[in-house]
């Protein structure tokens, strides 16, 4: 078991670098810094009240429903960071690239890729078409936090399955409620 856990963290990190070693590159780089926004508390929470306060009906019920999601994914969130308190890579590993004044806060979960995903679940439910769209803004954020140097792929896996897991049972808990 220990060769396996031992196995999987060398692969985890070979995949980490071949992301983040492309930090240098003008364009890319400017594309993950802004895109690592659209996860952050300021975006996902401001989007979700423009929505609440200026939609109506079926939309707005999917907007309170997203913003459920959102406040209750974060308390696995803070839990898993507490009982696992994992360094991030740029701390743990030689040789990562990453901007300045990094986050110091531990690394698993990624709380960014927790929140696009919670938030963007309850839209693709209530519209699927809306999917090609968000899904691919949700994968950019996740793959941003690795490409910055503040997380690793597991990290972002584990919040793509909270954020969508919270996505779902807040969406059908809440929107049902309006029917």
């Amino acid at each position: 078991m220990v060769k396996l856990l031992a196995n999987f963290y060398e692969f985890e990190c070979n995949l980490f670098r071949s992301v983040n070693r492309h930090f240098d590159r003008k364009y890319v780089n400017f594309f993950f810094r802004t895109i690592t926004h659209v996860g952050g508390a300021t975006f996902t929470i401001c989007s979700l009240l423009l929505l609440i306060i200026f939609s109506n009906y079926s939309l707005k019920h999917t907007a309170i429903a997203a913003g459920l999601s959102l406040a209750l994914s974060h308390i696995p969130v803070a839990v898993a960071k507490k009982l696992y308190p994992r360094r991030r890579p740029y701390l743990a590993l030689a040789e990562i690239k990453v901007a300045t004044n990094p986050l110091k806060d531990h690394s698993f979960p990624s709380g960014h890729t927790t929140a696009i995903f919670s938030s963007i679940i309850p839209f693709v439910l209530y519209f699927p078409p809306l999917a090609t769209l968000l899904v691919p803004l949700a994968l950019c954020v996740g793959i941003s936090r690795i490409y910055l140097g503040l997380h690793y792929p597991s990290d972002v896996a584990v919040g793509m399955i909270l954020g969508s897991s919270t996505g779902m049972v807040s969406y059908l808990l809440v929107v049902p409620l309006f029917s």
